[in-house]
């Protein structure tokens, strides 16, 4: 025979101490999923004022680049694809090739700096080359681009905040000129142009429509992954599976006391 004290320890309950525990583990993992959650809501409210203030600045008419002064204050934020135009004159000599690939396939951006009027450099993208066959960046078998035009020039296109280090999973080497991304001090530097005149940013060339040579400008890609709301949308789903887990515990927890009752 069995008394009271006999039965079974899975139809006693468990200990408080452990659904205490269980307990308090269960609202931190729901206060976590919920501020999760609401935080991917203010990252999405966040991004889509950004492509919205973006996309405004990609359809405006182009204002005057940042002049010198204000090169400290220019940032992604505030800046980057502004429609802007500069005039000034190009330093021929000076080109550099850093390795893209866009709708048009694989190949390079012509990066050469604009000499403005007030006397700083601007380096402008003036767009995209294609590569011939299976050739590469490095050997730079390329298709035949029109040099820089001679003479004053107004540049317009969108203004682009510098890459630096290097893209495509490798470092730039300005000692060979192999540049994988628009590191504009860099460049600049491997140019042997004056630091503090330098703009901070460069430029991407708006297509010049009646041109059918190379460079190809105007193949800026201005996208922004907006995925806030599915994340959101899942830390609010692990939330409710919390007090689900929680609404089981406690069931389970009164079913083993009633069960100890009987």
């Amino acid at each position: 025979m069995t008394g009271p004290g006999d039965a079974h320890p899975a139809r006693q309950g468990r200990r408080p101490w452990l659904l205490a525990m269980f307990a308090a583990l269960l609202a931190v993992a729901f206060t976590g999923f919920v501020a999760l959650g609401v935080w991917q809501l203010q990252r999405m409210a966040w991004k889509r004022d950004l492509i919205a203030r973006v996309d405004a600045r990609v359809h405006a008419a182009p204002v005057p680049a940042p002049a010198r002064a204000r090169w400290p204050s220019v940032s992604e934020a505030s800046d980057a694809y502004r429609h802007v135009s500069v005039a000034g004159r190009f330093a021929t000599d000076k080109e550099s090739r850093t390795q893209a690939v866009t709708a048009l396939g694989a190949g390079y951006w012509s990066m050469v700096p604009l000499r403005t009027d007030a006397g700083d450099y601007v380096l402008i993208n003036r767009g995209f080359v294609p590569v011939v066959g299976k050739s590469t960046m490095e050997t730079k078998e390329t298709r035949a681009a029109t040099p820089p035009p001679d003479g004053r020039v107004v540049v317009t296109g969108l203004l682009r905040i510098s890459e630096p280090g290097g893209g495509f999973l490798r470092r730039n080497d300005p000692a060979r000129q192999r540049w994988y991304s628009r590191d504009v001090a860099a460049i600049a530097r491997s140019h042997g142009l004056p630091a503090d005149r330098v703009a901070p940013f460069f430029i991407d060339a708006d297509r010049d429509a009646s041109s059918t040579q190379w460079p190809r400008g105007g193949l800026t890609v201005v996208k922004f992954r907006d995925s806030h709301l599915s994340y959101a949308v899942t830390w609010f789903a692990m939330a409710l599976l919390t007090l689900v887990a929680g609404g089981f515990l406690f069931a389970s927890e009164r079913r083993l006391r009633h069960d100890r009752r009987r």
